[in-house]
């Protein structure tokens, strides 16, 4: 990383989340805001040490359900959007049901499975799965059904089979889609594992949150807001990374 690449990806995030966090500290103090509605980053990092235990063991429960649904719905999902992509009418067929099933409001469905599977990590799991299901699904489908038409006539022409185009040109046509969508998947499956967790858990960061906005301890809603925010962007990061291994010659053009 040279030093220009090191500017843009390092030391500008760094500065602009520390000066967000100088001015959101100024202005609690200079407009006196109460803690109840908006407490300052520096009453927010106090609580994170003081209820370091509790955050740290809700953390990892929310962070394994949300990794155990994210990976649920990379297989599935994987493997749905190559069926939905081998053919054009099943593309046709199975989409709308998939945009209709999307649209369901997925806080709607974690009573029921509550009610199927009770309170617990299973169905902060499953509600992780459903919300990052959708655009694996989706992107992967799009990758393949948009492979060009010339390309398979010439591959064809060549003796190439459908299995064959789909092996060594679609799937890996669609690579850049794949990845695109995991790092839209998962910052989605933390929704999915919070919302879940703020309707009906024994334990998580939604949870924690909920018992303490019932408490009036505002500071530590933040404080769980705060760690969601970095696990979610630690998680990005190492899908974006991933990313770059295996698709980099896609993006080649854009490094010169």
């Amino acid at each position: 990383m040279d030093r220009d690449e090191f500017m843009v990806k390092v030391v500008s995030p760094a500065a602009f989340t520390i000066g967000l966090f100088v001015i959101w500290e100024l202005a609690c103090r200079v407009f006196s805001i109460p803690l109840t509605i908006l407490p300052a980053p520096s009453v927010i990092f106090a609580a994170l040490i003081e209820f370091r235990a509790p955050i740290i063991s809700n953390s990892w429960v929310t962070l394994w359900t949300t990794l155990a649904g994210f990976a649920l719905a990379t297989v599935f999902g994987l493997l749905m959007g190559i069926a939905v992509g081998w053919h054009k009418a099943i593309y046709a067929g199975v989409y709308p049901l998939l945009v209709g099933f999307n649209s369901i409001p997925k806080v709607a469905v974690v009573p029921v499975l509550i009610l199927w599977f009770g309170l617990g990590e299973i169905p902060a799991i499953l509600t992780a799965f459903l919300i990052s299901f959708f655009p694996i699904v989706v992107n992967v489908a799009t990758g393949l059904a948009t492979t060009e038409p010339e390309l398979e006539d010439v591959l064809r022409a060549l003796g190439a089979s459908k299995l064959d185009i789909m092996r060594k040109v679609g799937i890996p046509r669609s690579l850049p889609y794949f990845f695109g969508s995991l790092k839209v998947a998962i910052t989605l499956a933390f929704v999915g594992a919070v919302v879940s967790e703020t309707v009906g858990a024994n334990k998580g960061i939604g949870k924690l949150m909920l018992d303490a906005q019932a408490a009036f301890q505002v500071q530590i809603v933040f404080a769980g807001l705060l760690v969601l925010a970095v696990l979610g962007i630690l998680l990005y990061i190492c899908t974006a990374l991933i990313e770059k291994r295996f698709t980099g010659w896609a993006f080649r053009g854009q490094n010169r």
